[in-house]
Protein backbone atom coordinates (compact mmCIF):
# COMPACT_ATOMS: atom_id res chain seq x y z
CA UNK A 1 0.00 0.00 0.00
CA UNK A 2 1.58 3.28 -1.26
CA UNK A 3 2.19 5.77 1.76
CA UNK A 4 -0.62 8.44 2.08
CA UNK A 5 0.22 11.99 3.73
CA UNK A 6 -3.11 13.20 4.40
CA UNK A 7 -2.36 16.98 4.50
CA UNK A 8 -0.77 19.29 1.74
CA UNK A 9 2.91 19.47 1.90
CA UNK A 10 3.49 23.50 3.11
CA UNK A 11 4.59 26.45 1.61
CA UNK A 12 8.32 27.02 2.79
CA UNK A 13 8.87 29.33 5.63
CA UNK A 14 12.17 31.23 6.06
CA UNK A 15 14.04 31.52 9.08
CA UNK A 16 12.98 35.30 9.57
CA UNK A 17 9.11 34.72 9.45
CA UNK A 18 9.90 31.75 11.80
CA UNK A 19 11.26 33.86 14.05
CA UNK A 20 8.06 36.88 13.57
CA UNK A 21 6.03 34.13 13.96
CA UNK A 22 7.14 32.65 17.36
CA UNK A 23 9.54 35.15 18.68
CA UNK A 24 12.19 32.55 19.21
CA UNK A 25 16.12 34.28 19.22
CA UNK A 26 18.88 33.42 16.29
CA UNK A 27 22.19 32.75 17.16
CA UNK A 28 24.44 36.18 15.72
CA UNK A 29 25.49 36.02 11.93
CA UNK A 30 22.60 33.35 10.95
CA UNK A 31 21.45 33.19 7.36
CA UNK A 32 17.75 34.56 7.96
CA UNK A 33 16.94 33.11 4.49
CA UNK A 34 16.98 29.92 5.03
CA UNK A 35 14.01 27.53 4.80
CA UNK A 36 12.12 24.27 6.22
CA UNK A 37 9.75 22.75 3.69
CA UNK A 38 7.89 20.43 6.91
CA UNK A 39 7.68 19.61 10.20
CA UNK A 40 9.18 15.97 11.89
CA UNK A 41 10.69 14.61 15.41
CA UNK A 42 14.46 15.10 15.90
CA UNK A 43 15.10 11.44 14.87
CA UNK A 44 13.40 11.51 11.57
CA UNK A 45 13.73 15.23 10.67
CA UNK A 46 15.65 16.20 7.18
CA UNK A 47 17.85 19.59 6.13
CA UNK A 48 13.91 21.25 5.15
CA UNK A 49 12.29 20.24 8.16
CA UNK A 50 11.84 21.99 11.82
CA UNK A 51 11.78 20.20 15.15
CA UNK A 52 11.85 21.15 18.81
CA UNK A 53 13.41 19.77 21.88
CA UNK A 54 12.37 20.03 25.37
CA UNK A 55 12.57 17.14 27.24
CA UNK A 56 15.58 16.36 28.62
CA UNK A 57 15.03 12.85 28.11
CA UNK A 58 15.23 13.44 24.09
CA UNK A 59 18.97 15.12 24.14
CA UNK A 60 20.65 12.30 22.80
CA UNK A 61 19.04 12.35 19.37
CA UNK A 62 19.81 15.90 19.14
CA UNK A 63 23.53 14.80 18.21
CA UNK A 64 22.32 12.64 15.63
CA UNK A 65 19.45 14.83 14.27
CA UNK A 66 18.98 15.86 10.81
CA UNK A 67 16.76 18.43 11.22
CA UNK A 68 17.92 21.79 9.38
CA UNK A 69 16.32 23.80 12.67
CA UNK A 70 15.55 22.79 16.19
CA UNK A 71 13.41 24.87 18.24
CA UNK A 72 15.08 24.61 22.20
CA UNK A 73 15.66 25.64 25.49
CA UNK A 74 18.76 27.88 26.00
CA UNK A 75 20.25 24.96 27.94
CA UNK A 76 20.01 22.89 24.83
CA UNK A 77 21.47 25.08 22.09
CA UNK A 78 24.77 23.83 22.14
CA UNK A 79 23.87 20.67 22.41
CA UNK A 80 23.10 20.56 18.40
CA UNK A 81 25.18 19.39 16.02
CA UNK A 82 26.88 22.46 13.68
CA UNK A 83 24.51 22.01 10.56
CA UNK A 84 21.90 22.75 12.91
CA UNK A 85 20.62 26.61 13.21
CA UNK A 86 19.20 26.27 16.93
CA UNK A 87 16.37 28.84 17.94
CA UNK A 88 16.06 29.50 21.58
CA UNK A 89 12.84 29.62 23.21
CA UNK A 90 11.67 29.62 26.62
CA UNK A 91 8.64 27.64 25.39
CA UNK A 92 10.35 25.22 23.02
CA UNK A 93 6.92 23.23 22.40
CA UNK A 94 4.53 26.55 22.42
CA UNK A 95 6.80 28.02 19.61
CA UNK A 96 6.76 24.63 18.00
CA UNK A 97 3.03 24.81 17.94
CA UNK A 98 2.99 28.14 16.61
CA UNK A 99 5.23 27.61 13.50
CA UNK A 100 2.99 24.47 12.84
CA UNK A 101 -0.46 25.82 13.18
CA UNK A 102 0.69 28.16 10.31
CA UNK A 103 2.34 25.10 8.29
CA UNK A 104 -0.41 23.07 8.45
CA UNK A 105 -3.67 24.65 8.92
CA UNK A 106 -6.06 22.60 7.99
CA UNK A 107 -4.74 20.32 10.82
CA UNK A 108 -6.43 22.28 13.70
CA UNK A 109 -10.39 22.12 12.38
CA UNK A 110 -11.57 17.97 11.17
CA UNK A 111 -12.55 18.55 7.66
CA UNK A 112 -15.70 18.20 5.55
CA UNK A 113 -16.38 14.57 4.12
CA UNK A 114 -19.35 14.38 1.69
CA UNK A 115 -20.35 18.06 1.36
CA UNK A 116 -19.30 21.14 0.23
CA UNK A 117 -18.90 24.03 2.79
CA UNK A 118 -22.73 25.54 3.25
CA UNK A 119 -24.72 22.07 1.98
CA UNK A 120 -27.61 20.72 4.08
CA UNK A 121 -27.37 17.27 3.12
CA UNK A 122 -28.85 15.82 6.50
CA UNK A 123 -32.33 15.20 7.72
CA UNK A 124 -33.60 18.70 9.28
CA UNK A 125 -36.89 19.23 11.16
CA UNK A 126 -39.03 22.35 9.63
CA UNK A 127 -38.39 24.36 12.85
CA UNK A 128 -34.69 24.77 12.90
CA UNK A 129 -33.01 27.64 12.24
CA UNK A 130 -29.48 26.69 10.68
CA UNK A 131 -27.90 29.98 9.51
CA UNK A 132 -26.33 30.48 6.10
CA UNK A 133 -22.66 29.07 5.78
CA UNK A 134 -23.37 25.96 8.35
CA UNK A 135 -23.19 22.48 6.84
CA UNK A 136 -24.74 19.27 7.75
CA UNK A 137 -23.77 16.24 6.28
CA UNK A 138 -25.22 13.06 4.77
CA UNK A 139 -26.98 11.01 7.52
CA UNK A 140 -26.94 13.93 10.20
CA UNK A 141 -30.42 14.90 11.70
CA UNK A 142 -31.10 17.96 13.45
CA UNK A 143 -33.99 18.18 16.22
CA UNK A 144 -37.14 20.74 16.19
CA UNK A 145 -35.80 23.88 16.92
CA UNK A 146 -32.74 23.15 17.06
CA UNK A 147 -30.12 26.51 16.49
CA UNK A 148 -27.14 25.53 14.90
CA UNK A 149 -24.73 29.04 13.85
CA UNK A 150 -22.78 30.39 10.75
CA UNK A 151 -19.62 28.12 9.82
CA UNK A 152 -20.65 25.44 11.75
CA UNK A 153 -19.85 21.85 10.13
CA UNK A 154 -22.47 18.89 11.40
CA UNK A 155 -20.77 15.24 10.54
CA UNK A 156 -22.17 12.35 9.13
CA UNK A 157 -24.89 10.68 11.58
CA UNK A 158 -24.61 12.49 14.01
CA UNK A 159 -27.90 13.36 16.06
CA UNK A 160 -29.00 16.58 17.40
CA UNK A 161 -31.77 16.31 19.31
CA UNK A 162 -34.57 19.19 19.85
CA UNK A 163 -33.62 22.49 21.36
CA UNK A 164 -30.18 21.75 21.27
CA UNK A 165 -28.29 25.26 20.25
CA UNK A 166 -24.56 25.24 18.60
CA UNK A 167 -22.77 28.15 18.10
CA UNK A 168 -20.61 29.59 15.14
CA UNK A 169 -17.60 27.75 13.33
CA UNK A 170 -17.81 24.44 15.87
CA UNK A 171 -17.17 20.72 14.70
CA UNK A 172 -19.86 18.10 15.59
CA UNK A 173 -17.73 14.98 14.66
CA UNK A 174 -19.81 11.68 13.21
CA UNK A 175 -21.88 9.51 15.68
CA UNK A 176 -21.83 12.53 18.21
CA UNK A 177 -25.23 12.46 20.07
CA UNK A 178 -26.29 15.84 21.36
CA UNK A 179 -29.59 16.58 23.67
CA UNK A 180 -30.30 18.80 26.65
CA UNK A 181 -27.20 20.89 25.53
CA UNK A 182 -26.09 24.73 24.70
CA UNK A 183 -23.20 24.73 22.90
CA UNK A 184 -21.06 28.20 22.51
CA UNK A 185 -18.67 29.35 19.74
CA UNK A 186 -15.57 27.59 18.31
CA UNK A 187 -16.05 24.12 20.11
CA UNK A 188 -14.86 20.91 18.37
CA UNK A 189 -16.41 17.71 19.32
CA UNK A 190 -14.54 14.99 18.09
CA UNK A 191 -16.35 11.29 16.63
CA UNK A 192 -18.50 9.89 19.23
CA UNK A 193 -18.89 12.56 21.82
CA UNK A 194 -22.28 12.10 23.94
CA UNK A 195 -23.79 14.88 25.92
CA UNK A 196 -26.83 15.96 27.89
CA UNK A 197 -27.95 12.24 28.36
CA UNK A 198 -29.17 11.29 31.80
CA UNK A 199 -27.33 11.69 35.01
CA UNK A 200 -26.58 8.50 37.13
CA UNK A 201 -29.13 9.37 39.85
CA UNK A 202 -31.19 6.48 41.58
CA UNK A 203 -32.87 6.85 44.88
CA UNK A 204 -31.77 3.53 46.41
CA UNK A 205 -33.78 1.49 48.32
CA UNK A 206 -34.94 -2.24 49.29
CA UNK A 207 -37.55 -2.81 47.25
CA UNK A 208 -35.20 -1.21 44.20
CA UNK A 209 -33.77 2.11 42.69
CA UNK A 210 -36.11 4.61 41.61
CA UNK A 211 -34.84 6.59 38.85
CA UNK A 212 -34.61 10.65 39.94
CA UNK A 213 -35.61 13.08 37.23
CA UNK A 214 -32.79 14.53 35.08
CA UNK A 215 -33.91 18.41 34.42
CA UNK A 216 -31.09 20.43 34.12
CA UNK A 217 -28.76 20.80 31.14
CA UNK A 218 -25.22 20.66 29.64
CA UNK A 219 -23.61 24.11 29.06
CA UNK A 220 -20.27 23.80 26.91
CA UNK A 221 -18.49 27.44 26.47
CA UNK A 222 -16.94 28.98 23.90
CA UNK A 223 -13.29 27.30 22.76
CA UNK A 224 -13.82 23.77 23.98
CA UNK A 225 -12.67 20.69 23.35
CA UNK A 226 -13.55 17.11 23.51
CA UNK A 227 -11.94 13.89 22.55
CA UNK A 228 -13.41 11.38 20.74
CA UNK A 229 -16.14 8.85 22.93
CA UNK A 230 -16.16 11.24 26.13
CA UNK A 231 -19.51 11.93 28.03
CA UNK A 232 -21.11 14.56 29.73
CA UNK A 233 -24.19 13.76 31.65
CA UNK A 234 -26.63 16.64 32.32
CA UNK A 235 -27.58 18.14 35.69
CA UNK A 236 -30.26 16.76 37.76
CA UNK A 237 -31.20 19.95 39.55
CA UNK A 238 -28.79 22.30 38.15
CA UNK A 239 -26.51 22.62 34.33
CA UNK A 240 -23.17 20.30 34.31
CA UNK A 241 -20.87 23.37 32.67
CA UNK A 242 -18.00 22.63 31.08
CA UNK A 243 -15.73 26.67 31.49
CA UNK A 244 -14.29 28.00 28.42
CA UNK A 245 -10.90 27.49 26.79
CA UNK A 246 -10.97 23.46 28.59
CA UNK A 247 -9.55 20.72 26.55
CA UNK A 248 -11.34 17.12 27.69
CA UNK A 249 -9.16 14.03 25.80
CA UNK A 250 -10.72 10.75 24.53
CA UNK A 251 -12.95 8.93 26.76
CA UNK A 252 -13.58 11.23 29.72
CA UNK A 253 -16.78 10.56 32.01
CA UNK A 254 -18.36 13.71 33.03
CA UNK A 255 -21.05 12.98 35.99
CA UNK A 256 -24.60 15.32 36.36
CA UNK A 257 -23.88 18.42 38.19
CA UNK A 258 -20.21 18.47 37.57
CA UNK A 259 -18.67 22.48 37.39
CA UNK A 260 -15.55 22.64 35.10
CA UNK A 261 -13.93 25.71 35.35
CA UNK A 262 -12.16 27.96 32.35
CA UNK A 263 -8.95 26.46 30.64
CA UNK A 264 -8.83 22.64 32.30
CA UNK A 265 -7.13 20.06 31.01
CA UNK A 266 -8.21 16.53 31.14
CA UNK A 267 -7.01 13.79 30.49
CA UNK A 268 -8.33 10.30 28.83
CA UNK A 269 -9.81 7.64 31.29
CA UNK A 270 -10.38 10.52 33.78
CA UNK A 271 -14.13 9.76 35.87
CA UNK A 272 -15.59 13.26 37.59
CA UNK A 273 -18.48 12.30 40.06
CA UNK A 274 -21.32 14.04 40.22
CA UNK A 275 -21.29 17.35 41.64
CA UNK A 276 -17.56 18.00 41.95
CA UNK A 277 -16.28 21.03 40.90
CA UNK A 278 -12.99 21.88 38.78
CA UNK A 279 -11.66 25.80 39.39
CA UNK A 280 -9.65 27.36 36.62
CA UNK A 281 -6.96 26.08 35.17
CA UNK A 282 -6.89 22.87 36.53
CA UNK A 283 -5.12 19.62 35.20
CA UNK A 284 -5.66 15.92 36.05
CA UNK A 285 -3.90 13.12 34.50
CA UNK A 286 -4.79 10.05 32.83
CA UNK A 287 -7.26 7.61 34.61
CA UNK A 288 -7.62 9.52 37.54
CA UNK A 289 -11.20 9.75 39.70
CA UNK A 290 -12.40 12.55 41.25
CA UNK A 291 -15.58 11.46 44.02
CA UNK A 292 -18.59 13.63 44.24
CA UNK A 293 -19.09 16.71 45.70
CA UNK A 294 -15.28 17.61 45.99
CA UNK A 295 -13.64 20.24 44.99
CA UNK A 296 -10.62 20.94 43.17
CA UNK A 297 -9.23 24.61 43.53
CA UNK A 298 -7.79 26.93 40.61
CA UNK A 299 -4.19 25.94 38.97
CA UNK A 300 -4.46 22.13 41.15
CA UNK A 301 -2.39 19.75 39.31
CA UNK A 302 -3.31 15.87 39.91
CA UNK A 303 -1.30 13.33 38.62
CA UNK A 304 -2.45 10.39 36.24
CA UNK A 305 -3.79 7.36 38.08
CA UNK A 306 -5.00 9.12 41.36
CA UNK A 307 -8.10 8.84 43.18
CA UNK A 308 -8.82 12.61 44.64
CA UNK A 309 -11.48 12.20 47.67
CA UNK A 310 -11.11 15.37 49.65
CA UNK A 311 -11.02 18.84 48.38
CA UNK A 312 -7.90 19.97 46.98
CA UNK A 313 -6.38 23.51 47.50
CA UNK A 314 -6.14 26.03 44.51
CA UNK A 315 -2.75 25.15 43.79
CA UNK A 316 -2.06 21.95 45.20
CA UNK A 317 0.09 19.19 43.40
CA UNK A 318 -1.53 15.73 44.56
CA UNK A 319 -1.23 12.45 43.44
CA UNK A 320 -1.80 8.46 44.98
CA UNK A 321 -4.87 6.62 46.21
CA UNK A 322 -6.03 8.68 47.73
CA UNK A 323 -4.33 11.43 46.46
CA UNK A 324 -2.69 13.60 48.77
CA UNK A 325 0.13 16.25 48.29
CA UNK A 326 2.91 15.08 46.68
CA UNK A 327 5.95 15.45 48.65
CA UNK A 328 4.00 13.48 50.78
CA UNK A 329 2.87 10.87 48.76
CA UNK A 330 6.35 10.64 47.48
CA UNK A 331 7.38 9.84 50.87
CA UNK A 332 4.68 7.45 51.68
CA UNK A 333 6.28 5.80 48.36
CA UNK A 334 10.01 5.94 49.48
CA UNK A 335 8.95 4.79 52.97
CA UNK A 336 6.99 1.62 52.06
CA UNK A 337 9.72 0.59 49.48
CA UNK A 338 12.43 0.61 51.83
CA UNK A 339 10.11 -1.66 54.28
CA UNK A 340 9.61 -4.35 51.09
CA UNK A 341 13.41 -4.33 50.80
CA UNK A 342 14.47 -4.92 54.48
CA UNK A 343 15.61 -8.38 54.88
CA UNK A 344 13.31 -10.26 57.54
CA UNK A 345 14.97 -10.95 60.55
CA UNK A 346 16.30 -14.29 61.26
Amino acid sequence: MNEQNFFRTPAPLNLEEIVAICGAKVPENTDLAKTICGIAPLEDATSSDLSFLDNPKYVSMASTTGAGIVLCAARFAERMPEHVIPLVSAVPYKAFAQVASILYPASLMPELAFCSAGEIAGKVHKTAKIETGATVEPGAVIGGNVQIGEGTIIASNAIISANVTIGRNCYIGPGCVIQHTAIGNSVILHPGVKSGQDGFGFAMGPGGHLKVPQIGRVIIQDSVEIGANSTIDRGANRDTVIGEGTKIDNQVQIGHNVVVGSHCIIVSQVGLSGSCTLGDFVAIGGQSGVAGHVIVGSGAQIAAVSVVKDDVPAGGRYGGCPAKPVKQWFREISALKKLAERKPQS
